[in-house]
């Protein structure tokens, strides 16, 4: 090279004089520069692209927290329950005339003197016309020597049958024919339950993750009327005090049927409330 040309060259160009510079040393070293540009702009492309990914999800709200109610049933027996069908009365069977028949009085007899004797038994023939009985009865001559049916309320001898038993349909049933049920069945009732529980109650209260169930018990009376509802447990965080409100507000019932009777029926329904992470 040179000496004139020293100053104006580039420093490669002075260090590879006389050198083979298609070795690749020289190529290396000219474009050096240029490759480092491009790493560094490819590295930055790249941390403002994972900047942009971060920031556009973190922006997003996610509800970490849901609550659901599942367990609903009308009845600890059964979960479904049929439509009341009230059964029809039975037909009203009209009472036979009554026809009295001759009966002849005849009590075990008792020995006594003969000027005691007030009242005379009947004689052989008059026992073989007429039905022997307690009392002497008219009637019609049936002929037959069988014993008369013994009168109401009192057997053959005069002795008072006990009295039958009345059923009383006032009282507390359990368990009976057909269950009460709400107005449109198991899928109305549920339906009910799922539109009036507020289901943030749990949520609100600062309950954890977890399954709250809750069985309330209430009565059912004859006329479909809802009363005594008591929470038979109570698992916190506002759940026994919602489903004793909401199954408070149910209003009218179809009442549970015994032999032919609206009764009264008391009801266990169990509800839980679900909070998910």
């Amino acid at each position: 090279m040179n000496t004139s040309m020293i100053l104006s060259a580039d420093v490669l160009d002075i260090i590879f004089d006389g050198r083979n510079k298609a070795y690749g040393a020289y190529d290396l070293r000219k474009t050096y520069q240029q490759r480092v540009r491009f790493a560094l702009l490819g590295t930055a492309g790249l941390c403002l692209l994972l900047f942009a990914l971060l920031f556009a999800g973190s922006g997003k709200k996610v509800d970490k927290r849901d609550v659901t109610i599942t367990d609903v049933f009308i009845s600890p027996e059964r979960q479904v329950v049929k439509p009341v069908v009230v059964p029809p009365p039975p037909p009203v069977i009209p009472k036979a005339p009554e026809v009295k028949v001759k009966i002849t009085g005849f009590t075990p007899p008792h020995i006594v003197p003969d000027d005691k004797v007030t009242v005379p038994p009947p004689d052989v023939k008059t026992l073989d016309e007429t039905r022997i009985g307690p009392k002497t009865q008219d009637g019609i001559n049936s002929g037959s020597d069988e014993v008369a049916p013994p009168e109401n309320g009192t057997t053959s001898n005069g002795t008072a049958l006990p009295a039958q038993k009345k059923e009383d349909y006032e009282g507390e049933f359990h368990p009976v024919q057909m269950e009460a049920s709400f107005p449109g069945g198991a899928t109305a009732w549920s339906k009910y339950l799922e539109r009036n529980l507020n289901s943030n109650v749990p949520t609100d209260m600062g309950a954890p993750a977890g399954k709250y169930t809750v069985i309330v018990s209430f009565l059912v009376d004859k006329n479909g009327n809802v009363s005594e509802v008591v929470a038979e447990n109570n698992p916190q965080f506002g759940t026994a005090e919602e489903a004793v409100r909401v199954i408070k507000k149910s209003h009218t019932w179809t009442p549970a049927v015994q032999n032919g009777h609206y009764v009264t029926y008391r009801m266990k329904q169990a509800v839980t409330f679900q909070v998910n992470d």
